[in-house]
């Protein structure tokens, strides 16, 4: 392979050799912009000779004698790879922007592939509706990144069009196409039905506790309601007692010890202790001992790591392992 996507091809390649089973196991344990990026490589490439696929299965030193030529570039194939990797809800969207995105993103999905700061730069002076709805189309962790990189006051009116955001008008579309078109090559943006409450909340999700508080707070005295919707849908660190032991267990198996250390420092006594019933009698002791030998930790890196394994709950959760349904925020803490 002689593109410059060389290795994505090979990536592309080597999953689609494997079948959909194993490819959707490969693809539970990549990023969404890992997912994205050899989705958007398999969608692309159309048929590989044999030689190919043996230059690619030698790389990762397998049997390559038993394969014959494959072909690439079924839509149904990526999109059952994808649903049985993701679960249907999460790979909808990921699905649409694969096949009708094709590998060189434009308009809005290109600021997907850039920096958060680029980002903000790009956009800090325009309208705060322009602003909002390019958000809402950006990878929620980007999304967020940007926000906080935003004054407060604009970050604060901007998460509010996004929980009230409804849909792209004709209007808000030119201007976006517009501004987009003039640093980006591209050729505009498709009509969408992303943001809102759920939307904000999950932005919210990402940022840190003090951004977080202003920005609740903000709303608050904007529309007290509106408020109260969002951080209903969030889901924190401490709304992990209301899961069930079994939901606990999955966390742990994917939670780095030394960082549920620091998470649990200052933690509700109830929810340390749902975690300790939910080790080994050897493991909870270690976690005991750590929590009551380790000093003073700074508030930004607890929260830090709490993030972190809300994040893998979510991550579960959206696979299907179990639900976070109604288990937001009653009273925003």
């Amino acid at each position: 392979m002689t593109t410059p996507d060389a290795s994505l091809d090979r990536c592309a390649i080597l999953i689609m050799s494997l079948g959909e089973d194993a490819a959707a196991e490969v693809f539970k344990y990549l990023t969404p912009r890992e997912v994205q990026r050899i989705g958007s490589a398999m969608a692309n490439l159309r048929q590989v000779t044999r030689g190919d696929v043996d230059q690619v299965l030698e790389d990762f030193r397998q049997e390559a004698d038993q394969f014959m030529a494959v072909t690439l570039g079924s839509d149904d194939y990526i999109r059952a790879v994808l649903t049985k990797a993701l679960g249907t809800d999460r790979a909808a969207g990921l699905i649409e922007d694969i096949l009708e995105a094709g590998n060189d993103g434009s308009g809005i999905d290109a600021l997907n592939w850039l920096e958060a700061n680029s980002v903000a730069e790009l956009i800090a002076d325009e309208h705060p509706q322009i602003i909002a709805t390019i958000l809402v189309h950006l990878e929620r962790d980007r999304a967020s990144a940007v926000l906080a990189l935003l004054n407060e006051r604009l970050r604060n009116d901007v998460m509010l069009r996004i929980a009230t955001f409804g849909g792209v008008q004709p209007s808000a579309l030119n201007e976006l196409t517009e501004v987009l078109n003039s640093v980006l090559v591209g050729q505009g943006a498709k009509r969408s039905k992303m943001g809102g409450v759920r939307t904000a909340a999950e932005i919210l999700n990402f940022m840190n506790s003090s951004e977080e508080d202003a920005v609740v707070a903000s709303l608050r005295e904007l529309d007290a309601d509106l408020a109260q919707r969002i951080v209903d849908e969030m889901f924190v660190f401490d709304n992990l007692m209301q899961l069930e032991d079994t939901a606990i267990r999955l966390i742990l198996a994917e939670v780095d010890t030394a960082s549920l250390t620091i998470a649990l420092k200052g933690a509700p006594s109830e929810l340390c202790e749902k975690f300790f019933r939910n080790m080994s009698n050897r493991a909870a002791d270690m976690l005991r001992d750590d929590l009551e030998a380790q000093g003073p930790v700074r508030m930004s890196k607890v929260d830090t790591e709490q993030k972190r394994i809300v994040q893998i709950a979510r991550k579960l959760a959206e696979a299907g392992q179990f639900s976070l349904t109604g288990l937001g925020n009653d009273e925003y803490v």
